[in-house]
């Protein structure tokens, strides 16, 4: 077994803020004797408006965020999965890019993953949310790659309502299913732990999702509790929903061993010559 820990932040504008806030957890993860430490989508910024949100971002090498979550992990030797945002490759685009970091243990930046599916949401009482009218999708699902914490599958937020991501990570070995998010607090109620239960399950993974929670600004509240669920879909451990004083950490154990255990106790044979595999 191994120890992971998750962060749960409330991201505002101020990058320098931010940052301290994922410092304090990184103090936590370390403490704690963590191997590997997950924050949030969006941990760098959470801006206003997309003309505010694209005046902040910065490429990974001149992002004092980045830069000083990098610095945290050559010196603790911690490994941090983190979510950022980053320039489009086309100089003259006005959307950005939805990305999920792994920081290694040296520091380096060694798996980026950038955001498929993109949160478009029309709710009644609610002003309707285009994150495809300032967020470019990505167009790969990378293979898992080998961590303290098992093989690791990464996707964001959006992801967890498309299946076939998780399938695919499951059938190419993962171990971990990640989804940092920052979900809104109507879908949150309803939607959060469902879903997560369920790629848990059907995948014979654990799932780690890292949340946001709180107020950003006037118009934009995240649901929080932070999660980590194993093979069997139960919880492992799960923070709550409401904004504390300061950033709250999950540590958990991932065992391994549990999902072989699950795997022997119910087989899932899929009928490929039925249907096509994911």
């Amino acid at each position: 077994m191994v120890l992971a820990a998750v962060g749960q932040i409330c991201s505002t504008t101020s990058m320098i803020h931010n940052l301290a806030q994922c410092r304090n957890v990184v103090q936590k993860a370390v403490k704690a004797g963590a191997k590997a430490l997950f924050l949030p989508e969006a941990s760098d910024y959470i801006g206003a408006t997309p003309d505010e949100s694209l005046s902040l971002c910065k490429p990974a090498d001149l992002s004092p965020f980045l830069l000083g979550l990098q610095e945290d992990a050559r010196q603790y030797a911690l490994p941090i999965s983190v979510g950022v945002h980053e320039p489009s490759d086309d100089p003259k685009s006005k959307r950005i890019k939805n990305t999920l970091l792994w920081i290694d243990e040296k520091g380096t930046i060694s798996h980026r993953y950038q955001k498929l599916h993109l949160f478009d949401l029309v709710l009644e009482g609610h002003k309707p949310i285009k994150e495809s009218n300032t967020t470019e999708p990505g167009n790969e699902i990378l293979p898992p790659f080998e961590t303290a914490v098992g093989r690791i599958g990464a996707m964001i937020c959006f992801d967890l309502r498309f299946p076939e991501i998780a399938l695919a990570l499951k059938r190419q070995k993962a171990d971990v299913l990640l989804y940092p998010s920052a979900f809104t607090v109507p879908t949150g109620k309803v939607h959060w732990l469902p879903l997560l239960r369920a790629r848990a399950i059907e995948c014979q993974t654990y799932v780690i999702a890292a949340a946001q929670v709180g107020e950003h600004n006037e118009k934009r509240t995240s649901y929080g509790h932070s999660i980590i669920i194993d093979p069997w879909g139960e919880v492992v451990g799960e923070l709550g929903g409401e904004k504390k004083e300061e950033p709250e950490v999950l540590i958990a154990d991932v065992d391994l061993s549990r999902i072989k255990q699950v795997k022997e106790r119910i087989p899932l044979l899929r009928r490929t010559d039925v249907y096509p595999e994911v």
